[in-house]
């Protein structure tokens, strides 16, 4: 099945996997990600959606392999992106989403489960990357 939402993985740290998430307003605890455009690829849509939604420039590391979700119906692409500048341990990016918004980012170490403030979904997706980031890492 062909993806149609991108999640770019922006990770940090060594002995502590860290991933990079946000709070939205609205909507909870989430992790970066964002429709496919007609004729873009996934990596290209990862890299996109990052400097959307987190204001950062990034390139694609690597392919993380794509997870389907069964509650929405979506395929996602997950990318690891590399991030030239160091971030902060948190920051407020406002973003012209929905009507703009104001994004609190943060990091979330990975080996950790989510707590209820997370939408399942995403809580369904850090499952994924968990398994394929901690439990089996891939070769680089």
């Amino acid at each position: 099945m062909k993806a149609d939402k991108a999640c770019p993985v922006v990770l940090r740290g060594h002995e502590t996997l860290e991933i990079l998430a946000f709070e939205h307003p609205l909507a909870g605890l989430q992790l970066v990600k964002g429709s496919v455009e007609p004729g873009e690829s996934t990596a290209m849509a990862a890299v996109r959606e990052l400097l959307e939604e987190a204001g950062i420039s990034a390139t694609v590391n690597r392919y993380l392999g794509e997870w389907h979700s069964t509650t929405t119906g979506h395929t996602w692409a997950f990318h690891e992106c590399h991030v030239a500048q160091d971030l902060p341990d948190t920051w407020i990016h406002f973003t012209e989403d929905d009507g703009g918004h104001e994004f609190r980012f943060f990091w979330h170490p990975l080996a950790n489960e989510p707590s209820e403030a997370w939408h399942q979904i995403f809580k369904d997706a850090l499952g994924f990357l968990r398994i394929s980031l901690i439990e089996v890492p891939m070769e680089i």
